[in-house]
């Protein structure tokens, strides 16, 4: 059985939550680890996900430690589009907010 493995770089402007884990996260990068197997007896060259994983480093007494936490592609998927609306409605808030300059 043929393996490959790709790493990405997932980007969480605000702190999230995934399915299945107890806490919010902390906003950052995040390292994704995504596991895939050959498919065998086909024409042409094709990959089947086997896992994602998120890698989560430790903090405060665990510093120096990371964790691979077993996700689904639709969990993740999710939580960045939490993060891109919440994202969108403070950018809009913080404008809203902001002081206009008066020309005068």
């Amino acid at each position: 059985m043929n393996m490959r493995s790709t790493r990405s770089t997932v980007t969480f402007s605000n702190p999230f939550t995934l399915s299945g884990y107890s806490g919010e996260l902390p906003a950052g990068d995040y390292e994704v680890l995504v596991e895939e197997e050959l498919l065998q007896g086909l024409s042409f060259e094709a990959y089947r996900r086997t896992a994602t994983y998120l890698t989560v480093r430790g903090r405060g007494s665990h510093a120096g430690r990371s964790e691979l936490r077993a996700i689904s592609d639709r969990d993740l998927r999710e939580a960045l589009g939490r993060d891109a609306v919440l994202s969108q409605t403070n950018n809009h808030s913080e404008a809203a907010l902001s002081p206009q300059e008066d020309g005068t």
